[in-house]
């Protein structure tokens, strides 16, 4: 079994056991400094409601085709398994087999991208990611690299630890301290998630975290399929890249701590203002339209500078 993990990747890298280390370290002194507020805010009930799915789930048939191999990049990995029968049955409402490998990787990553509500939840697998329509970065990327795999295209994860754009920071916290020491924590343990799609020879970026509403609502440009996300709405913290087979064991574990146990106001309020985020830059896009709003703000844009250092960690 150590073998297998090893050569599937589930043991966590270098990268992210610094991260975890340093992550313990940081998620005690919040818990420690505020042990009176974390129980007001433990016993404090937050109003949330999850969005609703936003498609249907087509209907599986036996005889859909799929690819089944345990080649490096297309087997099942953790979290990851591409042959779940909704994973099946979505790849080929997509398109799979019947469109190029280009193209359909496009359309698997758009509908990812704008379909998939991003929220605050301990990890969990692709088909009930699907089932459910929202996720964290880590979900949605786990689900495009399972309908890239299923149909036979190689695709493998590309994390790092990061630091994010203003409008994004202030949408997970708002004006709460206490929410900002635990956002701050809780990055350690909480990567982003891209994926990177084998195609022709080439490695394409795909970050399906961010959906246009979101990038509307922050006036930034609406990332495509082949565009990183670094460089426009997020900066990796130097030397945190990793590019993986498999999310590392202990991830979801933490998450779940994390999201359940700690702190589970907290989480609902960073949801809340995503969800309220997600509203307003729809209206953005039904005023402007999507290819308008695109144009006027790739014109000329140029990401804020963002402090690296903020989390105080460093790479070798």
């Amino acid at each position: 079994m150590l073998r297998e993990w090893k050569d599937k990747e589930y043991v966590p890298p270098k990268q992210l056991f610094q991260l975890f280390i340093r992550g313990g370290f940081a998620l005690t002194k919040v818990l420690l400094k505020n042990l009176s507020n974390l129980k007001n805010v433990r016993a404090e009930r937050i109003s949330y409601t999850p969005p609703e799915r936003m498609y249907d789930l087509p209907e599986y048939k036996e005889g859909m085709k799929y690819v089944k191999s345990d080649e490096k990049y297309l087997r099942p990995t953790l979290y990851c398994n591409p042959y779940g029968k909704e994973i099946i049955a979505m790849a080929n409402h997509l398109g799979a087999f019947e469109k190029e490998p280009y193209e359909y990787a496009r359309d698997a990553f758009e509908f990812v991208k704008r379909k998939i509500i991003l929220q605050i939840i301990p990890l969990d697998g692709v088909v009930a990611t699907l089932k459910r329509g929202y996720g964290t970065c880590l979900h949605k990327i786990s689900l495009l690299i399972a309908l890239c795999r299923v149909a036979g295209i190689k695709a493998r994860y590309k994390l790092y630890a990061l630091s994010v754009i203003q409008q994004w920071y202030d949408t997970f916290i708002g004006a709460d301290p206490l929410m900002q020491e635990w956002y701050n924590a809780l990055g350690y343990f909480m990567l982003h998630g891209e994926g990177e799609i084998y195609l022709d020879g080439k490695w394409f970026v795909a970050d399906v975290g961010p959906t246009p509403e979101r990038q509307a609502a922050s006036s930034i440009p609406i990332t495509r399929f082949g565009e990183d996300s670094i460089g426009i709405w997020t900066q990796a913290i130097p030397g945190s890249i990793m590019r993986v087979e498999s999310l590392p064991l202990g991830l979801g574990i933490a998450s779940k701590l994390l999201m359940e146990k700690i702190s589970p106001g907290s989480v609902a309020k960073m949801n809340n203002n995503v969800l309220r985020q997600y509203k307003e830059g729809r209206k953005i896009l039904q005023e402007m339209g999507e290819e308008e709003y695109d144009k006027m703000a790739r014109k000329g844009y140029k990401m804020p500078t963002i402090e690296l250092e903020a989390k105080n960690i460093i790479f070798e």
